[in-house]
């Protein structure tokens, strides 16, 4: 049980920045000291070298929040296109060691659904990552239908990212510890809320139904629902709900990460309720650095057989690597 078996370790949420898009809003480096932009805007030796010094042999590439989801669509159908392009170059320059997800113009869902084709198709990319809400619209709005029926026609998955809370909720909800706790709107809290509400709403909104082998991932162990997904598929059953069943459509269109929350009682949660095919190792590189990843795997309470499926196996799969 104990130690790291023989295989590679395929990473699925390492982020980048593409100046091209993150011009497009100001101060967003206000954040981020020297060391973190660096890392961010890197995709060549630096990135490998940090990938090598902790051993990681492959990172799938990711435009990091913020990304198109807040650019309206007569400037981001262009932006989405030279961005995939760099990253696309990234990926065919270290064919070894990058894959690439797509950012996609989702204000302009028919472009981002023909984005996404040629991503798949002429650049190689492995699926699409989308950061939270488009421009204040949710995901399971009948508009978007054309991402999720082209996404299910090429059998590649769409990775739902966390983006910070709608201004609303996070006036309600935060705006009195936001100075004290920054953090509470992001990773701390937010960031799952947010992510996790968006991914109910799919289901109930029936994007599953439409598209019923459309493939859904979300990071951080699922932001909190491999936990509560039988409490919430019980209450959406009680006496009065329109005949649904979440836990099935949870357990067949989404899969999960690793992602900044190496936690062995939330693997073993996860686990329990979706099967290790479901779980993909991700580290969430550079905002968490890939030793905090690495350095958990010897202490994973799982065999060898199925420390290899959350290492790679999966990833080799399900993103046809």
């Amino acid at each position: 049980m104990r130690g790291k078996p023989k295989c590679p370790v395929i990473a699925i949420e390492e982020h980048y920045w593409d100046t091209d898009i993150t011009s497009n809003y100001a101060g967003v480096e206000a954040f981020r000291d020297p060391e973190m932009l660096k890392r961010l805007y890197d995709l060549g030796e630096y990135r490998i070298e940090h990938m090598d010094k902790a051993g990681v042999d492959m990172q799938v590439l990711s435009h990091g929040a913020p990304s198109l989801q807040k650019i309206g669509a007569g400037k981001a159908v262009d932006l989405a296109r030279r961005a995939n392009d760099r990253l696309a170059a990234a990926c065919q320059k270290y064919p070894t060691r990058f894959a690439g997800f797509a950012a996609l113009p989702t204000d302009n869902p028919t472009a981002a659904a023909a984005e996404l084709e040629r991503c798949v198709k002429t650049l190689g990319f492995k699926g699409a990552m989308i950061h939270g809400l488009s421009n204040g619209e949710f995901l399971d709005e009948p508009k978007f239908d054309p991402i999720w029926a082209m996404a299910e026609k090429l059998d590649v998955p769409i990775y739902l990212h966390p983006s910070v809370p709608h201004p609303s909720v996070t006036d309600v909800y935060y705006k009195k510890y936001m100075q004290d706790f920054p953090m509470v709107i992001r990773a701390a809290w937010g960031f799952t809320v947010e992510t996790a509400t968006i991914a109910i709403r799919m289901v109930l909104g029936g994007v599953f139904e439409r598209h019923p082998k459309m493939k859904l991932i979300l990071g951080h162990f699922g932001e909190t629902l491999p936990f509560l997904v039988w409490r919430i598929d019980q209450a959406l059953s009680r006496p009065g709900a329109k005949p649904m069943s979440f836990r099935k459509v949870f357990s067949n269109n989404f899969y999960v990460t690793t992602s900044g929350n190496f936690s062995n009682p939330a693997l073993l949660c996860t686990m329990m309720e979706m099967g290790i095919d479901r779980i993909l190792f991700a580290i969430d590189y550079p905002f968490v650095n890939n030793e905090d990843g690495m350095e958990w795997i010897p202490n994973m309470p799982l065999c060898d057989e199925d420390k290899i499926k959350l290492l790679s196996g999966n990833a080799t799969r399900l993103l046809k690597l």
